[in-house]
């Protein structure tokens, strides 16, 4: 009789913990099927600087001559670049991205006009919901999507004050963002954006710097959906390093330094999760000639010192360019 009534209550208590669970699982899935569906955006934070403008984010303006240019193609691998959360769940929605990026440059004496087009090679994340939100994983392989390209930059450069290898440079840049590809692939908002930005570099001996703060226009406002875009932006960057020689006149230098650059909302400035801050250990080996084409390579490695709002933990960036100084700089004044 008692090992009957032990069995009886083993019974009853299996099947209560299946009724919970069962339960359970059922509020999950309704949950999930009643959570707002997320439409994805431009996760991407990593604007390469223009072709020929020196820095992987920053741009020398030392453009100067007659007609010249620039051609650039470089590619780049982000981890875990859009992990949303509600301060409990942590998703990552977009865990790897990697892209390749081409580039094309017209300058002439002090102006530079460019274009700059994006195809992503991979971007894979995870599923979930998070804050009553669904998100749904982008799947983007070079087998799936041959020929997919993201959004386009297309730019107007100029350098107002200074000359290329004097202290202090000032300039002004546009960029025009043009839409493609869909909202799923969390590489594009949709819609076109813009970015207004002030420039400065200069040079000081062995010394480099550069820098900009801008503006940018992006129309696309998700909130309260967690880390998603909520409007226009507020752009910051700066970058210094320092010149190696690597032989006499002529030759080719060395450029070694941090960039640390990254945007935040402005309806929410400097919020916790709608600011991304990155910095880069940027290296370049490139050519000094004053005239002919000359090559650039350039390398960059870090991660978010912030790593919300599209800033990766780990990144990792390579780049070539040929650029042409058709003509000697002009002379100050």
């Amino acid at each position: 009789m008692p090992n009957f009534r032990v069995c009886t209550c083993a019974a009853a208590l299996a099947s209560v913990a299946l009724g919970v669970s069962l339960g359970t699982t059922a509020v999950a899935r309704a949950q999930a099927q009643a959570a707002t569906p997320a439409l994805g955006f431009a996760v991407e934070r990593y604007y390469p600087s223009a072709p020929g403008a020196g820095w992987l984010v920053m741009d020398d303006l030392s453009m100067h001559g007659s007609v010249g240019g620039a051609i650039s193609v470089a590619s780049g691998y982000a981890q875990r670049p859009l992990v949303v959360t509600d301060g409990q769940q942590h998703l990552a929605v977009v865990a790897e991205q990697a892209f390749a990026d081409i580039g094309a440059a017209v300058t002439y004496d002090r102006w530079r006009v460019y274009v700059n087009v994006t195809s992503p090679l991979v971007i894979e994340g995870q599923s979930g919901v998070v804050g009553g939100y669904k998100f749904t994983a982008p799947s983007v392989d070079p087998g799936k999507n041959i020929d997919i390209v993201s959004d386009a930059r297309i730019g107007y450069d100029v350098r107002l004050m200074g000359h290329r290898g004097e202290p202090l440079r000032l300039g002004a840049s546009a960029q025009l963002i043009i839409p493609n590809d869909v909202r799923a692939n969390y590489a594009t908002d949709g819609s076109f954006r813009a970015m207004l930005r002030v420039l400065f570099a200069g040079d000081m001996g062995q010394f480099a710097y550069a820098g900009h703060l801008g503006w940018h226009i992006r129309s696309l406002d998700d909130s309260p959906t967690p880390g998603s875009p909520q409007g226009d932006e507020f752009l910051f960057g700066a970058a210094v390093g320092r010149a190696f020689s690597l032989g006499g006149d002529g030759s080719p230098s060395l450029v070694v330094g941090p960039e640390i650059y990254g945007e935040t909302a402005i309806r929410s400035a400097f919020g916790t999760t709608t600011t991304g801050l990155e910095a880069l250990l940027s290296a370049r080996a490139e050519g000094t000639r004053e005239q002919g084409a000359q090559l650039r390579l350039k390398l960059g490695a870090g991660g978010g010192l912030n790593p919300h709002f599209g800033a990766p933990e780990l990144r990792f960036v390579i780049g070539i360019e040929v650029f042409d100084r058709s003509a000697a700089a002009r002379p100050p004044g």
